[in-house]
């Protein structure tokens, strides 16, 4: 089961729980140096010390190269959260490691020589970390990372030098986003160490209402310090979004109400729809849901799983070749419309 259709996703405004560390290796230059020979090396040594440990867990990874991997695997992986777009858009040697229920991936070539990336469904911050720092401690039995006693781990960016890590919540925050709320806490949450991203991270925009609370910085605070942090903060934003919620539903119950069924019509009926427009409307099922306008699930899977599927190289995938502008169109609708239940 992939962690994306886990039922967690669906339990509560935070969607998954998600922990990156990167980590560059004292034998290689880093990544803005690191020769096509040298990079190989240290992708083989890498995926070497994963699958030659006697760990369970290590068997359970396949290692893809992304420079000969087809375009439309390696954008599905992007639209999955396996990779990230730095990676995608990158040249020159790299690769990742994924695990079958692509929760774990280990991303080659990076900004940094590797990047462990633990994915969890719900709020699962803890277990995201722990199964990282098992991964971490695997890879370091075989390998020496560059480290430093007064810094920490050394990194190509100033930011993630020290613990390496960065914990984030994948939140559903509609009503704070329809309020305009979204950017105060961008101000607010710089004070605290703490930034908000799109749905696929930095530099990346919302979708479906769906943002990334991240820290900022690695140095100075454990690892430990830094997910607290992350709990504390994300618990007022959720506190915010809940009081938002319980407000509107009172004073404008019938315009939430109209909103929500409008889009369950749309998406129940409609022969052409667009990716953004299809995150818009399913993050509506999810907020009428939440709110209990609906008395069952309007969906048969779960409002994310369905999200991770709707966009062009998923659907490509899906249905087993290239698909024009319209085509696409139409595979998604038609995809949507048989995953709708009866209210």
């Amino acid at each position: 089961m992939k962690w994306y259709t886990n039922p967690e996703t669906e339990q509560s405004i935070i969607i998954s729980s998600r922990v990156r560390l990167a980590r560059n290796f004292g034998k290689y230059p880093f990544s803005s140096v690191l020769g096509e020979d040298a990079c190989r090396e240290m992708i083989e040594d890498t995926v070497a010390s994963i699958k030659n440990n006697p760990s369970p867990l290590s068997a359970q990874f396949e290692y893809v190269d992304l420079c000969t991997a087809l375009p439309l695997d390696v954008q599905c992986m992007l639209e999955r959260h396996i990779l990230s777009p730095m990676l995608v858009n990158s040249s020159g040697c790299r690769g990742v490691l994924v695990k079958d229920d692509e929760s774990l991936s280990i991303m080659l070539g990076e900004e940094d020589h590797i990047r462990i990336q633990s994915i969890f469904a719900g709020d699962n911050i803890d277990s995201a970390w722990d199964i990282a720092d098992m991964i971490d401690n695997i890879i370091e039995e075989t390998l020496e990372y560059a480290f430093d006693k007064d810094f920490g781990y050394l990194t190509s960016c100033p930011t993630n030098t020290g613990t390496g890590l960065r914990a984030s919540y994948m939140l559903h925050l509609p009503l704070l986003e329809r309020t305009g709320q979204i950017k105060n806490l961008l101000q607010t949450l710089g004070k605290f160490g703490m930034t908000i991203r799109g749905i696929y991270g930095e530099g990346s925009e919302s979708q479906g209402s769906i943002y990334q609370v991240s820290n900022q910085l690695t140095l100075g605070k454990s690892e430990q310090e830094i997910i607290d942090a992350l709990k504390s903060v994300t618990s007022q934003i959720i506190d915010a979004e809940n009081s938002m919620r319980q407000k509107l539903a009172q004073l404008q119950r019938n315009g939430i109400e109209d909103k929500v069924y409008r889009s369950y019509g749309i998406l129940a009926n409609c022969r052409r729809l667009a990716a953004i427009e299809a995150m818009e409307l399913l993050s509506d099922m999810r907020l009428g849901h939440a709110l209990g306008i609906f008395n069952s699930q309007p969906l048969s899977l779960g409002t994310y799983n369905v999200m991770m599927n709707i966009h062009p190289a998923s659907l490509q995938k899906k249905a087993g070749g290239e698909l024009s502008d319209e085509e696409a169109l139409m595979k998604r609708a038609e995809y949507i419309r048989g995953i709708m239940q009866p209210l």
